[in-house]
């Protein structure tokens, strides 16, 4: 557990050409431990020239690139790994990878689910909604969670939705990441909103 949590960057649901300029401007800005592609697309041909895009930006600052729930495409994109939502393909992934690329897991709010995960062989869990939001269920990730979590499990932890500066001071000390993304693309200079976030975690 570190003293304060990494950055752990997610792209906005739909990139346009500008984005790899921002993104470059966030990274130079913010250190930040990983970048997770996250469109809304499934089409193969959008997601592919993104992640070019994505990776060549990425990789620039030395910031590995993991994709959400496209496995498939992982190594022959040459990512740095996936992250599922979906966790049933964990195990047999681990085992047909080895222990090289990354692969995340989102458990939700399930403590029993980030376990399995662990077990399956997952790089990291995550946890959300950590902050209040009207989508899905209305069922937060609490810092408790975090806070166990930390204290019970060596696997890192991420938390991650609707992440406000209130929601970042309180999870500080218990989340070893934290994702961002909507919280900051939404803004016009999304490098300085990150930065101002990031204040909130010291």
């Amino acid at each position: 557990m570190t003293d304060t949590p990494q950055i752990y960057l997610v792209t906005p649901p739909e990139i346009d050409a500008a984005f790899p300029e921002r993104l470059a401007a966030a990274l130079d800005t913010t250190a930040v431990a990983c970048l997770r592609l996250d469109l809304a697309t499934r089409d193969e041909d959008k997601l592919i020239r993104a992640a070019d895009a994505c990776r060549e930006v990425a990789h620039r600052f030395d910031v590995p690139l993991v994709i959400a729930d496209h496995p498939a495409l992982v190594e022959r994109l040459g990512l740095d790994g996936v992250h599922l939502t979906d966790t049933r393909p964990l195990r047999k992934l681990r085992a047909d990878w080895g222990p090289d690329p990354i692969i995340g897991a989102f458990c939700g709010t399930s403590r029993h689910d980030g376990m399995n995960a662990g077990d399956a062989g997952a790089d990291y869990v995550a946890f959300g909604p950590a902050g209040a939001t009207a989508l899905g269920s209305g069922e937060r990730a609490e810092p408790e969670l975090f806070a166990w979590w930390s204290e019970m499990i060596e696997l890192p932890v991420v938390a991650e939705g609707a992440l406000d500066a209130e929601t970042l001071a309180a999870l500080s000390p218990v989340a070893d990441f934290v994702a961002l993304g909507e919280e900051i693309w939404r803004h016009d200079d999304a490098a300085a909103e990150l930065k101002r976030l990031v204040g909130s975690l010291s």
